[in-house]
């Protein structure tokens, strides 16, 4: 217990001296040697372009409140976010029509099954929550109505900000998706056959297939991640991204919704609102505090990264990260109202 608290203690000298994160980069570097070797999983082959990733990187990064990221490993080789990007079109949607006209569109609710599930909840004949397809692609939806032709760019454009750098999207993962996402277009019938949006499925489609293909970094993700826990500024750039309510609601939806079926598992384990990617990214926010990023490309059963899982549960104990852990005493501008 007293090593941990020590450890915990890190975070508290990082945000008083943004300049003391040697201790903090030793931790990092543990972990990462830690489950190096951890070989367990797939890649998600069933997108041919996905098959052909080099499948034993591994990178990990945070984002601190100074912008500054500490990294190790493979934290800068580029794949496509995939599922992370669910995150963020959801927030951009919160932002542009809010949380009331929102849950029209899509729920909040913990659905318990796959990601590719095909199902609407039986109640209000839309899906259950924003981080499954079914969900994602509903938002996609309303976003190509709202924002018309150029929904992809402001979707790029968003994510870039929040990652404080100019990003790209992968063609050919792009083609790849829409040549072989059958199941993926059925939810888009589904959804355009129950009103959920009126825009041709294949113009929906096209936006959500592009949105998961953009390329980012495990050092992206961690400033991401550190963008969220800023309430939506960019600690690097110190641009507005998202606005409060936004973030505050897809924070939520993040930790009830978003490891899938492992939600449950990652909830108790970790305790941190997260998304994860089949392109095996993990993005974690800790509030207040610092972003996670983790790219390691096997897979588990339901779509997350074995070593991503692994070594942000190792992260969220050895610091106290867990939002019930007792050692988790909030915010530095909270405890300065205390």
């Amino acid at each position: 217990m007293d090593e941990t608290i020590s450890r915990r203690s890190l975070l508290d000298a990082i945000a008083s001296d943004p300049s003391s994160t040697d201790e903090l980069e030793i931790l990092v570097k543990k972990v990462y040697a830690q489950y190096l070797g951890n070989l367990k999983g797939e890649l998600a082959d069933y997108i041919p372009e996905l098959a052909k990733v080099a499948p034993d990187q591994f990178g990990i990064a945070l984002g601190l409140p100074s912008g500054r990221v500490v990294s190790v490993g493979d934290a800068n080789a580029e794949f496509t976010i995939q599922s992370i990007s669910k995150a963020y079109t959801y927030t951009m949607l919160l932002d542009l029509i809010g949380a009331d006209e929102t849950l029209k569109v899509v729920g909040v609710q913990p659905s318990g099954d796959p990601f590719n599930t095909i199902s609407l909840d039986a109640r209000t004949n839309r899906p259950l929550n924003p981080m499954v397809n079914t969900g994602a692609i509903a938002v996609a939806g309303k976003l190509l109505e709202l924002l018309g032709k150029e929904a992809f760019d402001k979707i790029l454009d968003t994510f870039s900000q929040a990652a404080g750098r100019r990003l790209s999207f992968d063609q050919k993962v792009f083609e790849s998706e829409r040549d072989t996402g059958h199941r993926n277009r059925a939810i888009g019938h589904l959804l355009r056959a129950a009103h959920v949006y009126e825009a041709p499925v294949d113009d929906v489609l096209d936006i959500y297939f592009k949105q998961c293909s953009i390329l980012v970094t495990a050092a992206d993700l961690a400033v991401m991640g550190a963008t969220t826990a800023n309430l939506g500024v960019n600690p690097r750039t110190k641009q507005r991204v998202f606005g409060l309510d936004p973030v505050r609601q897809a924070l939520s939806v993040m930790f009830t919704c978003g490891m899938y079926d492992g939600a449950g598992d990652w909830a108790c384990k970790v305790g941190l609102p997260a998304k994860s990617g089949v392109g095996g990214g993990i993005l974690a926010v800790v509030n207040r505090q610092i972003g996670i990023g983790v790219f390691s490309p096997r897979l588990d059963a339901s779509g997350n990264s074995v070593r991503g899982q692994l070594s942000c549960a190792k992260l969220a104990e050895d610091l106290g990260l867990h939002a019930f852990d007792a050692l988790n005493h909030g915010s530095s501008f909270l405890r300065g109202l205390l």
